[in-house]
């Protein structure tokens, strides 16, 4: 059952991220957070791992440390493990994209399976609107990501593969589904 709690972290999710929108289709960007939220739940994942879905970018993209210390103030520190573990980049600007997708992936096998599920449920809705995109405007899509085509493609192929000898399962091969088709 989710509390009063994951309430809670939704609000606080959509206050940090009110102003940021998905790339290049103006969606709100708590659409991202509650679809990797729903993925988490429905993937097995407990309210904690649900709230670190509704939270997974707040470091990142929203204050670093600062806010990762508020995560863990409000939600505790099993939330703001998991946050700290989906996070690749705690300063702005952020370093150097190949470097700090690299030491991701080094680091994403010995992350605990409570924090690879959030990940996966985030990879997993990112590759799925990729897809989707790429399905609709063709090669003109990458252009929107720093690593352009051959650099994303790696990037979730390599995560592809890390997820199912992690983290075998339904998920997993959804999102080597959806990464296979952006070819």
């Amino acid at each position: 059952m989710l509390t009063k709690r994951f309430d809670e972290a939704f609000a606080f999710a959509h206050d940090l991220h009110r102003r940021q929108t998905r790339k290049a289709v103006g969606t709100p960007y708590i659409a991202h957070l509650m679809s990797v939220a729903a993925l988490v739940v429905e993937h097995g994942g407990d309210e904690d791992q649900a709230i670190a879905g509704l939270l997974h970018d707040a470091a990142e993209d929203q204050g670093g440390e600062e806010t990762l210390a508020l995560v863990r103030a409000r939600f505790g520190d099993g939330v703001a493990a998991i946050v700290a573990d989906c996070t690749d980049a705690w300063v702005e600007p952020k370093p150097a994209w190949r470097p700090r997708k690299e030491a991701y992936l080094a680091a994403l096998p010995r992350k605990p399976t409570r924090s690879v599920l959030v990940s996966l449920a985030d990879k997993t809705h990112n590759a799925e609107a990729i897809a989707m995109d790429f399905h609709a405007l063709g090669d003109a899509v990458w252009s929107r990501f720093t690593g352009g085509a051959d650099g994303t493609r790696w990037y979730y192929r390599t995560l592809a593969g890390i997820f199912r000898e992690v983290l075998p399962g339904p998920l997993a091969e959804r999102h080597a589904r959806a990464v296979a088709s952006f070819d």
